[in-house]
């Protein structure tokens, strides 16, 4: 199973996008029950599931970042009409 590509996060909506957030938060919980009970099967999970998280992070902390240069943007040019 190969990780997943980040084009794919990327296409989601925001409100998809935190879903998915928490979904995979989710999945890292009940691993982290199946080894501590001892009925963990598929270790490599873990990694792919860590790995999807800080993608769906990444794609949201760039989405905010854009918004708050698109709206200081706009105040600038509100502020300052030539």
């Amino acid at each position: 199973m190969a990780l997943p590509k980040v084009a794919e996060v990327r296409e989601l909506s925001d409100e998809e996008l935190a879903t998915e957030i928490v979904k995979v938060k989710r999945e890292l919980f009940d691993l982290r029950i199946l080894k501590g009970t001892g009925r963990m099967e598929k270790t490599h999970l873990f990694k792919h599931n860590r790995h999807r998280l800080a993608q769906l992070l990444t794609v949201e902390k760039e989405r905010e970042l854009a918004k708050k240069a698109e709206d200081s943007t706009t105040v600038e040019t509100e502020e300052n009409p030539e």
